[in-house]
């Protein structure tokens, strides 16, 4: 079982710890993810539509892999039409995944039965068995360490440890 209070009081620590605001109002219009809706830097969380603790991360995840000139204007309404759209989805994933071992949160409570088109339990297995994607754009992206850096080489350790949460270039 799950301890899904204590997840959600880590996310939310973690997500403001890092820069990403959380505004708490109502939302009147339709989101993708039920209460929850990215403008900007921020995610607006309506507490009485949110339904599934572990979406936030997510939606965070869209915020923390696009470029820091582009985070601003970002909307869940435009993430699709990305010119890097693929290439963010799966960073976003991957940078998820990252979050729920460094909480030390069950990655199941992020990746549920109802998340990811019915995947999320799916792409968490496989995460766990180090079978992963996006994590060469994280790498890329200087957000975690790749296998062959001089970084790794001293002894630091590679994903899903993260160099940084934020992309910065």
């Amino acid at each position: 079982m799950h301890n899904t209070e204590e997840a959600k009081e880590k996310i939310l620590t973690f997500l403001q710890d890092i820069g990403i605001r959380l505004i708490y109002r109502p939302i009147t219009e339709k989101t993708f993810l039920p209460g929850l809706q990215i403008k900007g830097s921020s995610i607006i969380i309506d507490r009485e539509k949110w339904l599934y603790v572990g979406d936030i991360v997510h939606e965070a995840g869209h915020i923390a892999v696009v470029p820091p000139t582009d985070r601003e204007s970002l909307e869940e309404t435009t993430i699709g039409n990305r010119k890097d759209q693929a290439a963010e989805e799966m960073m976003a994933i991957a940078w998820s995944y990252a979050v729920c071992v460094h909480l030390q949160i069950d990655p199941y409570i992020v990746f549920h039965e109802f998340g990811y088109k019915g995947g999320g339990q799916s792409i968490a297995d496989n995460f766990k068995e180090g079978r992963t994607f996006g994590v060469p754009m994280l790498q890329y992206t200087h957000m975690c360490i790749d296998g062959n850096s001089p970084l790794y080489q001293a002894g630091n350790s590679c994903y899903p440890m993260m160099i940084k949460w934020m992309r910065e270039d």
